[in-house]
């Protein structure tokens, strides 16, 4: 087996193909993420599981992984992946838990991935993950957004807009 590596600053991609000499027609995606730098450990055990989940499929296939949000939909690995399924390169993508791929919208690039015969594979179907801090996270960058968008709409500070939200999420 050929063991291909290629790393950037926010995802990793591994490559893992049968036959050098037969380039595959398609082939089948890990996906890994978590939200910060922090939890690269997790990234780690995540990648590793994928690594060994695919070796079994007797398949070539690429994880690709990144550090960022669920909510974010700029990860480059995950424009990767989307880019791929484009393609028709994708026979199915796998990830640990729902969530990794994006934590809303997943209907919508499982759709879209439906429409390229690519499938879409939880592995951990028991469990949804859903860490604390990275859900704190989530919530935070939506209320950014939404502040963000309204003082530009009404001319108003954002910090103020933040802080009625906080105000209302207490009472």
């Amino acid at each position: 087996m050929v063991y291909h590596r290629h790393v950037k600053k926010t995802e990793h991609i591994y490559e893992f193909q049968n036959n050098v000499d037969t380039p595959p027609s398609r082939i089948n995606i890990g996906y890994a993420r978590v939200s910060t730098k922090e939890q690269e450990e997790e990234l780690k055990r995540q990648i590793d599981f994928l690594e060994l989940f695919l070796i079994k499929q007797g398949k070539p296939f690429k994880i690709i992984s990144d550090i960022g949000s669920g909510i974010d939909y700029t990860k480059p690995g995950l424009n990767e992946v989307i880019k791929l399924i484009s393609s028709n390169q994708v026979d199915t993508v796998y990830v640990l838990y729902k969530d990794r791929l994006v934590r809303f919208g997943v209907k919508l690039i499982e759709e879209f991935a439906k429409h390229h015969n690519t499938k879409i594979e939880v592995i951990n179907q028991t469990i949804d993950k859903i860490d604390e801090e990275e859900f704190i996270e989530d919530i935070l960058t939506i209320i950014q957004i939404f502040s963000n968008i309204f003082a530009r709409k009404t001319n108003r500070n954002e910090e103020d807009i933040i802080n009625k939200i906080v105000q209302r999420l207490i009472d």
